[in-house]
């Protein structure tokens, strides 16, 4: 009785494709007994040329380069092994397990304020690939591409409870919900995977753009069919009544008018991405202040967009004197309560400064006749606190 087997092949593969060469493999699955006749590739080769077996197994989509390279997924995925991210939140959030890499800490092997807002830049990417409404834009859906459509930040809030540290797995889960008529908001967390306790909290806006006009727009009915799927009525933070931030003159204390845009900081929308604001608005703050404190809230209100030509001043104004009464400071944010000694495994050690420190913002773009503003922004400060978030 002869035995049955199964063996997959493999066969190298080259096609063009608008002047371009593409190499790639083909896999065929062959399926036998142990009395099969095989023949060898010299036999198939020379079996006519009304032969095209081969050619049938296999069908070569017209893909471009680019789309070949980056393997967009055109239906929705679950699991994404090169990205160790996920789906969760019954089908429509996203976790994406990250390390902390050598460049994304600062002196105090200590993640950054600018790696975490990369972070949350992509995973949200991430999690639109993984839907597999991605299309050729930075995030834009199917539907925004065919009206000329990008995605805009309008408005953004993050609350750091602590900082993660060199060399530590985060897991990191981002979801999407509405936003107003036209508006669509994004969530994320932050927290280790070594002890669950949640790091970093952030909420966004975000609002469409056309990209030849530059002048926002409504949401095509298209569009929302599409994401509106994904919507989760859940918020990373609460906050009823947004703080309104004050806009800052030129009598403000600290300011920095010799910054100009490079390349390097356009994204592939062709404006300054928005963690390039992040570090201007903190360079203006006084070194001193900054060697002693770490930020543990920032809220952003995004103006206008900023090209590589414009010329950019950046104001800074601190706070008057506040200090805490009854031991309790009441943070910026009004989510986050830090009493003097937090329970441990809280992300806290011992007694915490008595003092809150903040500061406003300005971004502006300095013109010959008038400014233009392009982000207003409130940072939050606390002392720098143990890079251990648990009792040692």
């Amino acid at each position: 009785m002869a035995a049955a087997f199964s063996c997959p092949v493999f066969f190298p593969s080259t096609f063009s494709y608008n002047g371009n060469r593409y190499h790639g493999r083909i896999k065929i699955k062959i399926n036998a007994t142990s009395s099969t006749k095989v023949k060898t590739l010299n036999e198939i080769a020379g079996a006519g040329k009304g032969s095209s077996s081969l050619a049938t197994s296999t069908e070569i989509n017209h893909l471009s380069q680019e789309q070949i390279r980056q393997r967009i997924p055109t239906k929705k995925q679950l699991v994404d092994p090169y990205r160790q991210g996920l789906i969760i939140e019954r089908g429509v959030g996203y976790r994406q397990t990250v390390v902390v890499r050598s460049y994304e800490v600062g002196p105090y092997k200590t993640a950054t304020l600018e790696s975490l807002l990369n972070l949350f830049q992509e995973t949200a990417l991430n999690h639109v690939w993984m839907s597999g409404l991605l299309s050729n834009g930075f995030g834009a859906t199917h539907g925004m591409v065919r009206n000329n459509l990008i995605w805009v930040v309008s408005r953004m809030q993050v609350q750091v409870d602590h900082y993660p540290i060199w060399g530590e797995v985060l897991e990191i889960d981002t979801w999407v919900g509405a936003s107003g008529k036209n508006g669509m908001r994004r969530d994320w967390l932050i927290r280790s995977q070594a002890t669950g306790i949640t790091y970093a909290r952030a909420t966004s806006t975000w609002v469409m753009m056309n990209e030849k006009t530059r002048r926002l727009s409504k949401m095509p009915e298209e569009v929302r069919d599409e994401i509106s799927p994904w919507f989760i009525d859940k918020r990373a933070i609460n906050e009823d009544v947004p703080e309104k931030i004050v806009k800052l003159d030129d009598n403000a204390r600290y300011v920095n008018s010799d910054l100009k845009p490079k390349r390097s900081d356009l994204d592939m929308n062709h404006h300054v991405n928005n963690v390039k604001y992040v570090r201007w608005m903190l360079e203006t703050i006084p070194d001193k202040f900054l060697e002693s404190h770490q930020l543990s809230g920032i809220v952003l209100e995004y103006r206008r967009e900023c090209g590589s030509s414009d010329r950019v001043q950046s104001l800074c104004q601190p706070d008057e004197d506040e200090t805490l009464t009854n031991g309790v400071e009441q943070s910026l944010l009004k989510n986050m309560v830090l009493t003097p000694r937090i329970m441990e495994g809280n992300g806290y050690l011992g007694p915490l400064d008595v003092k809150s420190y903040g500061y406003t913002h300005l971004l502006q773009i300095k013109g010959d006749s008038k400014n233009e503003e392009i982000v207003r922004g409130r940072t939050r400060w606390r002392k720098t606190l143990s890079t251990l978030p648990y009792s040692s």
